[in-house]
């Protein structure tokens, strides 16, 4: 039997977008697709959805969990035992937010402002973040800490981003760019500075309704704000690079661009557990973050050093990245180990 892309994403209470973006980074691939061009899952292709869904509600990042299902460790059975596990943990929180809800009623059965419906609102997107985030993550997180303020200033940015599609502004006029900056620096800021935090409010976004109606932010928003933001940096590097350089970089800035943030919050992680720059694991985020960075930036070495020129000389390249100075001089000395055994390996008469 066999199940069309948008049953599937119906059953499973994911849009499919999500699907598509599944597709797209390889962490699920449908098994078949119709005369009529229609993309179908198979029992087997369910299962895997079953484990990327539960993999990632107990907090694993899609670039994880590719590489554990790739692996293939974990069984079915073994999975329905954590999911049962966590559904409990789920069950006494709902309990918890049930008590919460009777009192509410009781507290409000005068009919006094705020009314019912706006405590209710509030206190789903409370349970929601619960969901995603723990006790001690929800404290760092300004998201969930200064909802009310960050509401406001949130519903101004979305309300522009609105106006300037409604208006058909390109995405490289210089509202889209200013509005791009203010926006990325601000999410960098209501993260609390941490990637990984990021990735789940992306992944919320993808899969949670509620979160699209609460904040308004459309998957058109967002593609439309990752191109202007893109132009701020198109504008800089241009500067620095011949024409033929940059149009390489335009035409394949966005193919990997979903892959940074994954890597960027295990970059975070090994420098704050300070790792050795030489161990096996940090050459391979070294190896991953040059891969990701030669996709857009081509392979000789006088182009990429126009890029580390201008990373050097304008600061604006570093906001809206999520990378710390701190991260950065880890990661630097990580690919400093990597170039420095490259060099050895391809010259052994220099070595010993």
């Amino acid at each position: 039997m066999l199940i069309q892309v948008g049953e599937l994403a119906k059953r499973a209470g994911i849009t499919v977008r999500t699907l598509h973006h599944y597709e797209q980074t390889g962490l699920l691939l449908p098994s078949a697709r119709s005369a009529a061009g229609y993309r179908l899952y198979n029992l087997a292709d369910v299962q895997r959805l079953h484990m990327i869904q539960a993999l990632a509600k107990a907090g694993l990042e899609l670039a994880e969990i590719r590489g554990f299902l790739d692996q293939a460790s974990l069984s079915l059975t073994e999975l329905l035992d954590a999911q049962i596990s966590l559904l409990d943990k789920q069950l006494r929180s709902i309990h918890t937010l049930r008590d919460r809800l009777v009192d509410l009623r009781t507290g409000l059965a005068a009919d006094e402002t705020p009314d019912l419906e706006s405590w209710l609102q509030t206190l789903e997107l409370m349970n929601m973040y619960d969901r995603w985030f723990s006790k001690e993550e929800l404290q760092q997180l300004p998201f969930a800490v200064q909802k009310d303020a960050l509401t406001a200033i949130w519903s101004a940015l979305v309300n522009e981003a609105k106006t300037l599609l409604e208006q058909n502004v390109d995405v490289a006029d210089p509202r889209a760019v200013d509005l791009a900056t203010r926006w990325m620096v601000r999410l960098e800021q209501d993260t609390a500075g941490k990637p990984e935090f990021l990735t789940r409010l992306n992944e919320m976004h993808s899969v949670e309704p509620q979160m699209r109606e609460q904040t308004g932010i459309t998957a058109e928003m967002t593609d439309y704000i990752t191109h202007a933001f893109a132009e701020s940096r198109f504008i800089i590097w241009q500067r620095y690079l011949s024409p033929q350089e940059m149009a390489f970089t335009r035409a394949h800035y966005f193919e990997r661009m979903m892959e940074w943030p994954p890597l960027v919050a295990k970059l975070h992680q090994a420098q704050r557990e300070n790792r050795d720059p030489s161990s096996a694991e940090a050459q391979k985020l070294a190896e991953n973050w040059l891969e990701l960075f030669q996709s857009y930036a081509g392979t000789d070495p006088a182009t990429q050093q126009k890029f580390r020129t201008a990373m050097q000389q304008e600061p604006h390249l570093m906001e809206g990245t999520w990378m710390t100075p701190a991260v950065i001089g880890w990661l630097q000395q990580a690919i400093g180990v990597m170039m420095q055994r490259r060099f050895s390996a391809s010259n052994p008469s220099n070595t010993g």
